[in-house]
């Protein structure tokens, strides 16, 4: 952490700071809470930390924000805001953050689904790739709806925001890997009937739906519909939108998510999270691994952000992040 200091004084930026509100962004590794260096500089607004289902509701009825306020404690104390994100999808076979008693009793038909991950667009070989809590099921729906209210009679107007976890999930085209009493409609509209019960619970604090893809939307080669009925109910209830993995240009979200990010545009909040595997990425246009200021310029001058949730990863946290947010709240003094 030391380089990260010395290396935040050697830094000269030549790009002007605007009102974009920059969050650290650490997932669910709240370990690094424990070094304040991480986000006690005054360029981050606060800390964007993801919680699993399964953690705050360990059984059934039973809630646990024990370490929702044990962040708060410490972000308070160094006047820094919590955005929380909601964790009910894994993208890795080791990780199910749907509770025990979802997964066990019969009335939630499983409680979670296995997503898989395709090697081409035939689907014809796949492996598996996580679990999706069945966003879709009526009788989950209805527990998730227990817990938002749970989650917003304490945390509304306390917390700067609550996302979702991306709305892309990959059961296939084939309807035979689909999951009990999952299709493409279903699946949109229940996830609507999910984001009206979050707004409802969360009236005060920023609500956000990170809408990527669409299962059967895919754009530009599936249906139209499933994405723009995201952003348009979204558009209509002031909930703010934005999704994982802020990459310039990159083909893939410029065909589906950035065009209705860029459309929301002082309608309503927006924000991108810069994820693992950012630093490899190479921006189209430069043909140069990406850089920080590249992430920065295309999401305040494309997408017109509200919100940049950074992430960690070394070595670009410690060599593009760190220096690059310094230069920019050293230009606005």
């Amino acid at each position: 952490m030391q380089k990260i200091l010395l290396t935040l004084f050697l830094f000269v930026s030549t790009y002007s700071y605007t009102q974009v509100k920059n969050f650290l962004f650490i997932g669910m590794d709240r370990d690094l809470l424990k070094d304040t260096n991480y986000f006690k500089p005054d360029f981050f607004d606060g800390v964007q930390i993801a919680y699993s289902w399964r953690q705050l509701e360990p059984q059934k009825d039973n809630y646990d924000f024990s370490i929702i306020n044990e962040d708060l404690k410490i972000l308070k104390k160094y006047k820094k805001k919590l955005f929380i994100q909601f964790e009910d999808v894994s993208f890795s076979m080791k990780y199910n953050h749907a509770p025990k008693y979802i997964l066990t009793d019969t009335i939630y038909h499983g409680g979670a689904s296995k997503q898989y991950k395709f090697k081409d667009y035939h689907e014809l070989e796949y492996t598996d790739l996580g679990w999706v809590t069945r966003r879709w099921d009526t009788n989950v729906q209805k527990r998730l709806y227990k817990l938002f209210e749970a989650l917003g009679k304490q945390f509304d107007g306390i917390v700067e925001g609550i996302n979702t976890e991306e709305t892309a999930v990959t059961f296939g085209a084939d309807p035979t890997l689909h999951p009990q009493g999952y299709s493409f409609r279903k699946y949109t509209a229940a996830f609507i009937s999910n984001l009206t019960a979050l707004k409802k619970m969360f009236p005060k604090s920023t609500v956000m739906v990170y809408a990527n893809f669409m299962p059967g939307g895919f754009l530009p080669y599936q249906d139209s519909t499933y994405l723009k009925e995201i952003y348009n109910f979204a558009w209509k209830n002031n909930i703010g939108v934005g999704g994982p993995d802020l990459l310039p240009y990159q083909p893939e979200q410029m065909n589906n998510s950035y065009p209705f990010i860029r459309n929301s545009y002082k309608k309503v909040a927006t924000g991108v999270a810069v994820q693992d595997g950012t630093y490899e990425y190479v921006n189209p246009h430069t043909k140069e691994k990406i850089t920080a200021k590249d992430i920065y310029q295309f999401a305040e001058d494309d997408l017109h952000l509200t919100y940049i949730f950074w992430g960690t990863e070394q070595p670009f946290f410690q060599t593009q992040i760190i220096p690059f947010l310094h230069g920019l709240k050293t230009k606005e003094k």
